[in-house]
């Protein structure tokens, strides 16, 4: 080899190596690049959990405030309910006597102005009749007598105290007596 040969080796050896340099050079601005892409895309992806979490957050608490707000009267309603159960049978006892018809109508007046009052506030009674069928999530069985025909077994006999919603959660169960 001569020299003229040897230095356009050295100098084509040079040059390739700028170029694998250069290559090198860019895969690391690119690499560079490419990370911080990712760690913006992370970043990104973080936040959106982030803000998605304390949107649902937000709105859980909202319903909690909403059914508190609903049910913040519960105790109220359940110390009034016995007075309820009081004007009912007041007003059975008055009916029997003939002679007390101006008391009946005043006390029928001041119960039918306390339930609609309550009725306002979300109360509102839980429907039972003779026949239906008994349901533990929503009675309360207080006794078992034989029934007394065939198409009453498993099913209400007798309703002996009525029952009441507050919104859609039951206050006071219907206490009823069950055919078996």
């Amino acid at each position: 080899m001569s020299k003229k040969d040897n230095k356009e080796q050295v100098v084509d050896e040079q040059q390739e190596q700028a170029t694998q340099e250069q290559e090198a050079v860019e895969t690391q601005e690119i690499s560079v690049e490419e990370k911080l892409q990712e760690e913006v895309k992370q970043e990104k992806e973080k936040f959106l959990r982030l803000f998605a979490e304390f949107e649902n957050y937000k709105k859980r608490t909202t319903r909690e405030r909403i059914d508190l707000f609903k049910t913040a009267s519960e105790d109220v309603m359940l110390s009034l309910l016995p007075i309820i159960d009081d004007f009912e049978r007041a007003i059975s006892h008055i009916e029997v006597d003939k002679k007390a018809e101006e008391l009946s109508k005043g006390v029928n007046l001041i119960y039918q102005k306390l339930l609609s009052t309550l009725e306002k506030k979300g109360l509102s009674l839980v429907e039972v009749a003779q026949g239906d069928l008994f349901d533990a999530d929503h009675h309360e069985a207080i006794t078992q007598i034989p029934s007394p025909s065939e198409d009453l077994k498993g099913k209400v006999v007798d309703v002996v105290e009525k029952g009441y919603k507050l919104g859609d959660k039951i206050i006071r169960f219907p206490k009823v007596v069950i055919g078996q």
